[in-house]
């Protein structure tokens, strides 16, 4: 009798219970659960839901677990790949599951290979080749690609509205050309670091995906107002970091005058633009007055006037302020910062 009744407990509460359970567990967690009992590997492997996701990140033998994974049943409608900053994941692994034929990730939509060293352009090639239909690609800090890598893509992967250059610096006005040129309803581009890129690649980026939403420009010394101010025509644009790494930027008012028509922003990074002065924070609050993060750490020539166009614009959006190092500022109290700015959740000033 007990025996029975722990059968019936097994085929019938457990596929229940973890009918409840898996979509909170993480991945890892739920793969150790395949192997407590045939009743849990049951009811987890027909948890579609629960297999549309491959987390390998920051994983040893990832290539290895990579191909192993995908010959099984339940990965076959993977929408989410990430090695992020996995080991032991090289070209030959995707080109082992390019040859073989069999694998055709159809319903990819992203793949995270960020900071997998060993990829090569190669590698790229193969993998793109493998998921048709994927709408984002983030190859952070691979700096041994080169604009090979974005040929592989446009020419794999028609649909990518989502692209993480960060770190790649070997990528050339060339490669952004490429972008700009077929992925036109791209809506995040992350160039950060990209340091070979130049005012006429930007442009003609801005000038052709004009459904950018994010753009991240972290770190980059090439541009110049030529480009800056043609950002000012994305409309529907909401997260722009333009961060200067320690005076790099060279942003001035006119350019950011011009990126005050971007009416949708709610974050704007403007640490270390370091030319910047009043009368373009100025316009900023004028034109864009739903922000909810601003920046401008490091820059010394903005005063007290920009607070108080920010305060009269945007008070009751602002929610996280930076004005450290900002020595034109006069320090004020948390108490005389929530009166210009209720909803001040985070604000850091100069000591």
């Amino acid at each position: 009798m007990a025996a029975a009744a722990d059968e019936a407990w097994c085929r019938e509460t457990v596929p229940r219970v973890m009918e409840l359970v898996s979509p909170r567990l993480p991945q890892r967690d739920a793969c150790a659960l395949l192997s407590v009992s045939p009743w849990c590997h049951r009811a987890l492997a027909a948890n579609p839901k629960l297999w549309e996701v491959l987390d390998l990140h920051e994983m040893k033998k990832a290539g290895e677990r990579l191909i192993s994974a995908l010959t099984l049943a339940r990965y076959r409608h993977l929408k989410v790949v990430n090695l992020e900053f996995a080991q032991d994941i090289e070209d030959r692994h995707f080109l082992h599951l390019k040859e073989t034929g069999a694998i055709l990730l159809e319903e990819l939509e992203l793949l995270n290979l960020n900071a997998c060293q060993k990829i090569s352009d190669t590698g790229i090639g193969a993998a793109t080749s493998l998921c048709p239909n994927l709408r984002a690609l983030s190859i952070y800090w691979i700096v041994g690609l080169t604009d090979a890598s974005i040929e592989h893509a446009v020419k794999n992967c028609k649909q990518i509205i989502d692209l993480n250059l960060s770190g790649c610096k070997n990528i050339s006005d060339r490669g952004i050309q490429l972008v700009a040129d077929n992925y036109q309803g791209l809506q995040k581009l992350d160039i950060t670091r990209c340091i070979k890129l130049t005012d006429d690649a930007l442009q003609k980026v801005l000038e052709k995906c004009s459904a950018l939403e994010s753009l991240n420009m972290y770190a980059l010394s090439s541009f110049t107002d030529k480009a800056y101010t043609k950002i000012g025509y994305l409309a529907n644009l909401t997260f722009l970091d333009l961060c200067g790494a320690q005076g790099s930027q060279n942003l001035t008012d006119d350019g950011l005058s011009s990126i005050s028509r971007c009416g949708s922003l709610t974050y704007l990074n403007l640490s270390w633009c370091v030319r910047v002065t009043d009368v373009g924070v100025v316009a900023i609050a004028q034109g864009c007055r739903s922000l909810e993060l601003l920046s401008l750490f490091g820059i010394l020539g903005v005063t007290d006037a920009c607070l108080e166009a920010l305060s009269k614009s945007c008070p009751n959006s602002l929610t996280t302020l930076d004005v450290n190092g900002c020595t034109g500022i006069k320090r004020r109290s948390r108490d005389d910062l929530i009166q210009l700015f209720p909803r001040l959740s985070c604000f850091k000033v100069h000591s």
